[in-house]
């Protein structure tokens, strides 16, 4: 591959993913070409049913696609095998969601090492690792806590430096500030803002016109497909400083 195809980390062509058959068939993502740029945050927007989390979920390996082929870098994905599959996605995708997705009996220290001795890390490198990140995040306190005992904001702040602890290729966020007040949702966007800075390739389905703007691009969608495309005149996020090797 050459020219734009060389600098994408995600690349889509004719993906559709549809459900039921005949007059109860619905094409929830119908057809869509797409080339997420390494390095670029990436927001998709539009109404509730519009297919924008179909999407994040067949970019990520979560969902397979009824047609169409995905490409993560330069491989191929949409025929892995569902181990290929596993692998990929917690080596090279970090997933932040709208409800956490914490285990609620482990720590917020713990949850963030999960993942990474998950794809094999030492017990000690994970502990480091997930430490470095929380405190990064502002929770270094609080990393014995259980998820219980944490505001919403602070275990979605616990979600993403999960999502960054085995240093993805990409992060995929869906609806991260949908569950969030409006203080929680600024702590989230300030590190959204920092981690677009640290260069890292984000793609995020929002409904949150104030998530939207933290990206360099957006993209709205209704009824399976791309309404526009639009490059967003963002100069950046705010001065946070990310642990030494992780992307970017």
């Amino acid at each position: 591959m050459t020219g734009i195809e060389d600098a994408c980390v995600l690349r889509a062509r004719g993906l559709r993913k549809q459900y039921g058959r005949e007059g109860g068939l619905v094409r929830a993502v119908d057809g869509i070409d797409l080339d997420v740029a390494t390095g670029q945050t990436l927001a998709v927007m539009g109404p509730s049913g519009c297919g924008k989390s179909t999407l994040l979920h067949l970019l990520g390996g979560l969902d397979r696609p009824t047609a169409g082929e995905l490409f993560f870098e330069d491989r191929r994905v949409d025929q892995l095998s569902e181990r290929a599959l596993a692998q990929l996605r917690r080596h090279e995708i970090g997933f932040v969601f709208q409800s956490f997705q914490l285990l609620d009996e482990l720590t917020a220290q713990e949850n963030v090492e999960l993942p990474a001795l998950l794809a094999r890390s030492s017990p000690r490198q994970a502990r480091r690792r997930a430490r470095q990140l929380l405190d990064q995040v502002g929770l270094g306190e609080r990393a014995g806590h259980l998820p219980s005992a944490l505001s919403g904001g602070q275990r979605q702040r616990v979600a993403i430096a999960r999502a960054l602890v085995n240093e993805p290729a990409v992060v995929l966020a869906d609806e991260p500030t949908g569950n969030l007040d409006s203080a929680a949702t600024l702590e989230v966007l300030r590190l959204f803002g920092a981690l677009r800075a640290k260069g890292f390739t984000l793609v995020v389905v929002t409904h949150d016109e104030r998530v939207a703007a933290t990206a360099d691009r957006l993209i709205s969608m209704r009824d399976g497909v791309f309404a526009e495309d639009t490059a967003m005149a963002n100069t950046g996020g705010p001065d946070v400083h990310f642990p030494a090797g992780l992307n970017g």
